[in-house]
This record gives structure tokens, C-alpha cells and sequence, in this order.
């Protein structure tokens, strides 16, 4: 019990720093350094308020805190017998670290979307979801801002990982760097794609800020996390995205980068 509360308390310590590190870095940049060289590149116009941001991270505090007990609880307690988790590299070889980081990629998309569909259930929203679309204008603080149910519901897509594919620590740890990361980004609340990546077959499969921008502003649309792939194939994508973002491409560089004469601020209107 002593080891399960020491480990528990280092993984959250080490969560939450990470958190702050790499939600603060993008906030600070975007949101206090810079924001009104980078006006072009957000999603809408309006920013959040302070009171917006300090309960995102209030929240964030307590999801991580339930990461951190589903983390502990696979790891070091006898409840890892029963998982794949395996220590020694060489049972697999390196390669096998990246084939199982892109594996558990894919599986968590799959299990996001279908779990982010459920929570839109109209017994279910308002018990556990509507938390995190109080963030209307998400920033990077809103990466975590989950109530407990819902944290829970996303922490425990390590369970069918680990189930189901052989993971090494590391690859773990990889796993929920690169997710939260990609996270960030889809609540950034500016899009920073490079303009080369709309013509590019990466555009057709992956999402972007505006994909998960519009899903915070219109409530509905737009359920997967890494991929466009869910959304296409269930029809869920909202009809808006690719004229959106294209709004976007505009915004940012102009019709030929040389034209470019301030920010659009039509609001981004709700679906009725």
C-alpha cells in the first residue's frame, strides 16, 4: 500500500508538471506573448476569460489525479499480471516500440470516438460531458478539463492497450505524451498547420484545430481525436469543416500570402 501511494503521488507529480509545461508553454506563447502577431491564426476571434481558464485547470488537476491512479493501478499493483506489459526491450526488439505506439494510436481514435459519441447521449451529457464543452473557445488549458466520470472514461483506454498489445513502458509513456500533445493542439484555439498540409492526403485522414474547434463551438460533429476516419466513415463530420478550414487558410495567408489585410471576425455560428 506504501509503494501504490508513493508511485501514485510521483506519476501525478509528474503528470501535472507535465501539464503545466507543455499546456503553459503553448498558453503563454498564443494567449500573453505574442497574441496579437498570431491574431490571424485564431480559430475565433473572441478569447475565454480568467475564469474560463482557472476552472479548465481545476479540472485538468483532477483528471490527472485519476490518470495517475489508473496508471499506478496497471503498473504496480498484482493487477498487471493479467496485462502485456512487458520490461525487457529484447523480447520484442526497438522496432517494436514504434509499431506499438502507432498501434495504440489507432486503437485509442477508435475507442475515443465511440466513447465520445456515448457521452453525447442526452442522459449522459449533462451528467458527465457538459464540463468539458463549458470550454465553448477552448484553450490549452482545456486539454484535461473532464468531470471525474468522464476522466475515468478516458484514462481507461490504457485498459483494452494493455489487454489487448504487448506495451513497454516507455511505449506507455509515449503513448500518453504524444495524445496529450495532439490534445493541446486540438484545443489550442489557433490553427498552426502549415500551409502545404491542405493539399496533401494527410489533410483527408488527420485532424486539426479547426476539426475539434468546431466541435467545441457547435456542440455536435467532429467525435474522433487523432483521425477524420470515424467521422467520415459514420458520417459525423460537421458538413462546415473543410469550408472552415479553408476560411482559415485564408485568414492566415491570403489568397497569395501578399494580400493578407487583417483577421476575419465572423463568429463561427452554432448549428440550429
Amino acid at each position: 500500500m506504501e509503494r501504490f501511494a508513493a508511485e501514485g503521488l510521483r506519476i501525478f507529480s509528474i503528470l501535472t508538471v507535465r501539464y503545466f509545461i507543455i499546456a503553459g508553454i503553448a498558453f503563454v506563447l498564443f494567449y500573453w506573448l505574442v497574441p496579437r502577431k498570431l491574431n490571424r491564426f485564431k480559430i475565433q476571434q473572441r478569447f475565454a476569460k480568467r475564469k474560463d481558464f482557472l476552472r479548465e485547470i481545476w479540472y485538468s488537476i483532477q483528471s490527472t489525479l485519476v490518470f495517475a491512479l489508473i496508471a499506478v493501478s496497471l503498473m504496480f499493483t498484482p493487477f498487471r499480471n493479467y496485462t502485456l506489459i512487458y520490461d525487457n526491450i529484447g523480447n520484442f526488439g526497438g522496432w517494436y516500440i514504434v509499431f506499438s505506439l502507432v498501434v495504440s494510436l489507432i486503437i485509442h481514435d477508435t475507442y475515443f470516438y465511440w466513447m465520445h459519441r456515448l457521452l453525447h447521449h442526452k442522459r449522459l451529457f449533462n451528467l458527465a460531458h457538459l464540463v468539458h464543452h463549458q470550454s465553448t473557445n477552448p484553450s490549452p488549458w482545456t486539454s484535461y478539463s473532464f468531470h471525474l466520470l468522464e476522466a475515468l472514461t478516458e484514462g481507461a483506454v490504457l485498459l483494452p492497450i494493455v489487454f489487448l498489445l504487448p506495451m513497454h513502458p516507455v511505449t506507455i509513456i509515449l503513448f500518453t505524451l504524444i495524445g496529450f500533445i495532439i490534445n493541446v493542439y486540438g484545443h489550442l484555439g489557433y490553427e498552426i498547420a502549415p500551409k502545404w498540409f491542405r493539399k496533401t492526403w494527410l489533410f483527408e485522414i488527420v485532424n486539426t484545430s479547426v476539426h475539434h474547434n468546431l466541435h467545441h463551438s457547435r456542440f455536435n460533429g467532429n467525435y474522433g481525436l487523432y483521425f477524420r476516419i470515424w467521422d467520415r466513415i459514420m458520417g459525423t463530420e460537421n458538413p462546415d469543416y473543410v469550408k472552415e478550414y479553408d476560411r482559415m487558410q485564408e485568414q492566415r495567408f491570403g489568397s497569395d500570402e501578399k494580400t493578407y489585410a487583417g483577421p476575419v471576425n465572423e463568429p463561427i455560428q452554432n448549428l440550429s
